[in-house]
């Protein structure tokens, strides 16, 4: 009584542990504890379900090792034992109490384990078998009664409901899976936006559906009745684009395929080619709205795909169907496409024309509505750093052009507006650029053509220059001997005074006059120098070299001033310079730097190339800086910000830039001021 008791008690925890849905190996695992318990005889017990090979390969068993070997490792083979053939033919459990009486057990097993009784069970469920179940001893018979054998045979049947549910399971999750594949090849072929995009994703979801990656598609052309042409094929495919063509020529060619051809496109049926060389082609029709497109081909290697009837080819046939409603849709959009390309042709070609017209303004054009924003702006209009044309249509001017906004700009676009006249107007930016403006009303807004005329006024104060130093220059050539000559002799006369003893007391004054004359003497050099328009003897030398000759000069000026100089010269190539001049220009900058710093500071000279032709020379000081209004007037003759200078020392170095062929280019700001002097190599 207490053994039943035990048996039920066992039995219903099998059916909990099965109701719970543990993994189907740690069921079969509880299935053979609970036999081994039923019967304590037996030294294992071993669940053998069949695989791939169709051998029956141990899953679970007890104990884990017998005899050195693995219940794992053990595999029966069907054609070997007849014993477990024996039970699969007749689905029936044998008992063999004495092996030694039956030969039907592997001979090679029964010595390995040293089995004397065996118990051999099929694991059935409704007539369906799943697997196999194998009790024996190791040298002591088990002995079994026929009571046992029920109980053991319950188990079993235990373990048939285990796997059963297990495939139950197994064959939800593949519909689930097979649904959410479709979900998704649905979702993604609705947002596909080209055919070509369709055919990919059609062919991806197919790959994943048959577990084959060579897939193409043939298409009808709608200008060829009856005709197919190849329109793509998966990215893994391994048949390349000629072998599908050949593929598609072969089928039409043979008079068997022809008519599978004809089914296809006429009937709308799915078909089987088979092939001898290679592989089978499934067709699945593309058929969207009553209308059939062509086919996609798969050359399918699966042995089990041999229907229509299989899942896997319905599945492939609904995703072959949503391609097929996808491809439709695009192919109506782009009919409907070029309707509408083809009838705004004549309006855009008409705009275009219009268009071009304003674009081939090299100057600024734009156009403003009543409510100042921009409704029209062509490439050449001045727009502040970090804005484009194409992203303030819509905006404001006011809002555009808020950190920039010049006060005449403003007051005469409201009088344009406003009073409905136009206007003529100049302004300038913050980045100094000069602009001729001139705007006039249109329907309800306003017009403006704008003329960047920065170069104009900087053409217009060169040239300014230039006449101040041609003035300067024929001042210079007609009064230099006048003046100097009276001045020779007078300095001549000075300095025999000061040999004069009688004179001594004087000597002071004689030579603070012979000092002065040489200074005039020295200012009429500078007159000369900056007049001089002829062309320098210039010859090529080593702008390093001369900055080096000139260095002790510069160090011992720097030094008595109780300040401090640095030299950085980089590789440069060698130029057509004049060297006397070129050492003007380096003190006459030097000294204006040294000039404008404090006792302490620094004054750097720096030599180094720029973009590909352009050798740089740079002068770079400490000193408080210049502020805009100097800085627009540098160069200009006889301007100085000294107590005691001529206003002509930089005028000098500009006269000689110009005459190296370089441009003298300055910044300056509260922390010092900065001179480049760039020269054009060779500099001929």
């Amino acid at each position: 009584m207490l053994k039943e008791q035990s048996r039920y008690s066992r039995l219903a925890e099998l059916t909990k542990i099965i109701n719970t849905k543990l993994e189907l190996h740690e069921v079969l695992k509880h299935v053979t504890v609970a036999i081994s318990e039923e019967i304590v005889q037996c030294d294992s017990v071993g669940i053998y379900l069949p695989d791939e090979d169709g051998h029956f390969r141990a899953v679970a068993g007890k104990p884990d090792f017998i005899n050195g070997h693995a219940i794992s490792s053990q595999e029966i083979n069907i054609e070997t034992d007849r014993f477990a053939k024996d039970i699969l033919n007749t689905k029936q459990t044998i008992y063999i109490p004495d092996t030694s009486r039956d030969r039907r057990p592997d001979p090679s097993a029964v010595a390995a384990f040293n089995i004397h009784s065996l118990l051999g069970l099929p694991i059935i469920y409704e007539e369906h078998l799943f697997g196999l179940v194998f009790l024996f001893d190791c040298g002591k018979p088990m002995d079994i009664t026929e009571l046992q054998i029920q109980s053991v045979e319950a188990y079993v049947n235990m373990a048939a409901v285990a796997i059963q549910n297990a495939n139950n399971l197994k064959q939800k999750e593949h519909l689930l899976a097979e649904k959410q594949l479709l979900l998704d090849a649905n979702r993604e072929l609705s947002m596909c936006s080209t055919i070509q995009e369709t055919l990919d994703t059609c062919f991806y979801y197919l790959g994943k559906t048959v577990d084959c990656t060579n897939v193409a598609a043939f298409l009808s052309n709608p200008k060829k009745e009856n005709v197919l042409s190849f329109k793509g094929m998966s990215k893994e495919s391994e048949w390349t684009e000629d072998e599908w063509k050949n593929a598609l020529k072969d089928i039409q060619a043979n008079q068997c395929t022809e008519n599978i051809i004809h089914e296809v496109m006429v009937n709308r049926t799915v078909k089987f080619i088979p092939s001898e060389e290679r592989c089978r082609l499934l067709l699945i029709p593309l058929i969207s709205k009553g209308e059939v497109f062509g086919f996609i081909a798969i050359a399918c290697l699966m042995e089990t795909l041999q229907s229509d009837e299989k899942s896997q080819v319905h599945l492939a046939h609904s995703i072959v169907d949503a391609t097929a409603l996808s491809y439709s849709n695009l192919t109506y959009m782009d009919q409907l496409e070029l309707r509408v390309k083809r009838r705004t042709n004549e309006l855009a070609t008409a705009n275009d024309k219009v268009t071009s017209v304003i674009e081939s303004i090299t100057d600024g054009f734009f156009a403003l509505n009543k409510n100042w924003e921009f409704i029209y702006i062509n490439q050449h209009q001045y727009l502040p750093k970090g804005k484009a044309s194409e992203n303030v249509l819509g905006q404001s001017i006011w809002e555009v052009y808020s950190d920039t906004l010049n006060p005449v700009l403003h007051d005469e676009l409201y009088r344009a507006m406003s009073e409905r006249i136009p206007v003529h107007f100049e302004v300038s930016s913050a980045e100094g650029c000069c602009f001729e403006v001139v705007a006039y009303p249109f329907d309800d807004g306003i017009c403006c053509l704008c003329k960047n005329t920065t170069e104009k006024k900087n053409y217009e104060n060169e040239l300014k220059r230039l006449s101040n130093l041609e003035l300067i220059g024929q001042m210079a050539a007609g009064i230099s001997h006048e003046i100097r000559n009276p001045m020779t002799t007078v300095r001549g006369f000075l300095q025999l005074l000061t040999n004069d003893q009688g004179l001594k007391k004087y000597i002071n004054y004689f030579e603070l006059m012979i000092d002065e004359l040489d200074r005039a003497n020295s200012i009429i050099s500078e007159f000369l120098s900056m007049g001089n328009t002829r062309s320098s003897e210039l010859k090529m030398q080593d702008l390093n070299a001369i900055i080096h000759d000139i260095a002790p000069l510069l160090e011992i000026d720097t030094f008595n001033q109780n300040k401090i100089i640095e030299f950085e010269t980089q590789e440069i190539p060698e130029m057509f310079l004049n060297r006397d001049e070129i050492r003007q220009l380096l003190i006459n900058l030097c000294r204006n730097g040294l000039e404008a710093m404090q006792p302490g500071k620094m004054l750097s000279i720096r030599t180094y190339t720029e973009e590909k032709d352009t050798v740089v020379l740079e002068i770079r000081d400490q000193g408080a800086g210049m502020d805009k209004e100097v800085l627009k007037k540098i160069g200009t003759p006889f301007y100085t910000t000294k107590d005691n200078g001529t206003g002509l020392g930089l005028g000098v170095s500009y006269a000689i830039a110009a005459r190296h062929h370089a441009k003298i280019n300055v910044q300056s700001n509260e922390e010092g001021t900065v001179f480049f002097v760039k020269f054009c190599y060779p500099g001929c």
